[in-house]
């Protein structure tokens, strides 16, 4: 018996679990991906090119909204969740809508689908998105070149473009995220790594683009997306934790897992948070992952000229994706504000336009700063119209990239960076990095 199958995703994990798992399948046959989370993905068609000779026609994607219709119109047995930084409770609920209509709900084993490479693999994971997985990535990388080894980055996906035009993408240059037609989302992961010399890699078929990083590298760095399991078999496995959201780690899929597999426990962020809440995080760790070793760091703010916040009216652009499905209502550039003395964080919310205010409706605790949202060019067109129209005497912009030099701001900017740090309390991440990896 074939068992007709939907695919529920956020255009990343889905296509992963579809090529490794489903594809070549005979056993299955998937009718749809559903999508979710992120601006226009759906309506569109995971296309024939990529989806193997079982499927002539392709994928078709549908929004998540059209769920129960599509179970009862193509008569589907099972249905896959295959995306990340949901809610236990949430991911239930949707378990519960599918079983109503009649099918079964699989969660897929976070080994099922990872694959093995002939080179260590150091996986950088996370319990939530904006732990800051993006610069313990950076931090690791340094360790491992340092140690004169060659490294390679792979990037969890993000394809959010033409898909036949991204089944394997490599940036070594700046010139690479024009080619490949990046995003604001993509710049901001890869930029900060290609800009301190890493090659990067990322894209749709995994199996492919691990055969060529493989050719590169000595040590692969797997730099995971939200709280995902990672794609590769680490033979080192960093996930790291966030104490300002002190016990998500036990609550939202599919972090906790990466929680337990964790062989080095990074409680990220120690020198802003509070100490009872670092505490509930060890105990966390230390009752659901006895061996790994917990390493204490800082995210480290860095600004060039500080003495230009004192006294000023800011509008404060955080990282988008830490304050949308991630949940945080304050990043670095809130922290900055209040710690150089900004007069007053401008409520962003007021000036949205188009999609940001959309994103507002969506997520309305995030009212207070700007997100810097830039999925497509209409959005990134939104974000310029919003920073223009916000009445303030100062931009602070702290996203992992140096956005004022993708869009077109009127406004006195200043630039917000946040890096890997460890804590003197504690072991170093090198001394563990380096003990388990063996180099």
């Amino acid at each position: 018996m074939v068992e007709n199958v939907i695919i529920m995703g956020a255009a990343g994990r889905d296509f992963h679990n579809f090529n490794i798992y489903f594809k070549n399948n005979p056993r299955y046959h998937v009718v749809a991906f559903t999508a979710t989370q992120i601006p226009d993905i759906d309506d569109r068609l995971y296309p024939l090119a990529l989806a193997g000779e079982l499927y002539p026609q392709g994928v078709p994607i549908y929004h998540e909204k059209e769920l129960g219709p599509l179970i009862r119109k193509h008569k589907v047995d099972l249905v896959a969740f295959s995306y990340s930084d949901v809610p236990h409770t949430d991911v239930m609920h949707k378990a519960s809508r599918v079983m109503a209509e009649g099918a079964d709900f699989i969660l897929i084993g976070a080994t099922y689908t990872m694959l093995r490479s002939s080179k260590p693999v150091v996986a950088v994971c996370a319990v939530r998105t904006g732990c800051g997985k993006s610069q313990t990535t950076r931090k690791v990388c340094r360790i491992v070149k340092n140690r004169g080894r060659r490294v390679v980055a792979v990037r969890h996906p993000m394809p959010y473009g033409d898909l036949t035009q991204q089944v394997v993408q490599r940036f070594a240059h700046h010139a690479d995220f024009d080619r490949h037609h990046c995003t604001i989302e993509e710049r901001e992961e890869y930029e900060p790594l290609v800009d301190q010399g890493i090659i990067v890699y990322a894209g749709i078929d995994y199996q492919a683009i691990l055969a060529e990083a493989e050719k590169e590298a000595d040590v692969i760095v797997w730099d995971g997306g939200n709280n995902d399991t990672p794609f590769y078999h680490p033979d080192v496995h960093i996930v790291v934790f966030d104490p300002h959201r002190a016990g998500h780690e036990c609550r939202y899929y599919p972090g906790e897992t990466n929680m337990i597999m964790a062989d080095i426990a990074v409680i990220n962020k120690v020198d802003s948070a509070e100490a009872d809440q670092i505490e509930m995080v060890r105990k966390n760790i230390v009752a659901h992952a006895p061996e790994a070793d917990i390493v204490l760091a800082e995210s480290a703010i860095l600004v060039s000229s500080p003495e230009q916040i004192k006294g000023k009216r800011v509008l404060v652009v955080e990282d988008g994706p830490t304050l949308t499905h991630g949940e945080m209502t304050f990043g670095a550039g809130t922290i900055a504000a209040h710690r150089y003395g900004a007069a007053e964080i401008v409520e962003a919310a007021q000036f949205a336009v188009g999609s940001i205010r959309d994103t507002y409706t969506k997520y309305p605790q995030i009212r207070q700063v700007l997100p810097a949202m830039g999925y497509g060019p209409q959005q990134v067109n939104d974000l310029e119209e919003t920073i223009r129209r916000a009445e303030c005497d100062l931009v602070l912009c702290a996203t992992p990239i140096d956005l004022p030099k993708l869009l077109q701001i009127d406004k006195p900017t200043l630039r917000v960076r946040y890096e890997y740090q460890d804590s003197p309390k504690g072991p170093q991440l090198e001394e563990v990095l380096t003990r388990r990896l063996d180099i």
